[in-house]
């Protein structure tokens, strides 16, 4: 029988997996276009105004201004679609996608990794994705 593993043993292999994940290419572009991001002042200035525009939008739904409401709306729009037209923001949220692809990688590997093994453990064929029989599944009988 092989070893078994702690949540402990589990939690610090996966402190190794994210420290290892800190240091790729993915993440370092990442960071890096996140900290011009943060330096880019016409950049600062909309999210500011997208923010005051939020705030407003909140005020006059609560207070039934359909209309003003619509207006502010607008405008929050169109200042999405300016930061969004600027290159150094397509590039951050080209990172982000990239850094999101790389975890969801490590999921599916994981969680694939962890069902292979199951299967095998269990002497069931890994291609199928099929475990032996099981004393408790119908065999044709009364259920």
């Amino acid at each position: 029988m092989s070893e078994l593993y702690t949540k402990q043993d589990i939690r610090a292999k996966a402190k190794e997996l994210a420290s290892m994940l800190a240091q790729t290419e993915e993440v370092d572009f990442f960071k890096r276009a996140e900290e011009q991001i943060n330096e880019h002042l016409r950049v600062q200035e909309i999210i500011a105004a997208i923010k005051r525009n939020q705030k407003e939008a909140v005020n006059l739904k609560h207070y039934g201004k359909t209309e003003a409401l619509k207006q502010v709306e607008a405008k929050i729009d169109e200042l999405h679609e300016e930061i969004d037209a600027i290159p150094l923001v397509q590039e951050f949220k080209r990172s982000q996608v990239d850094v999101n692809e790389l975890l969801q990688m490590i999921t599916n590997t994981v969680s694939k990794t962890v069902t292979d093994e199951i299967i095998r453990s269990m002497d069931g064929d890994v291609m199928r994705g099929t475990t032996k029989k099981s004393p408790f599944q119908n065999s044709g009988g009364c259920s």
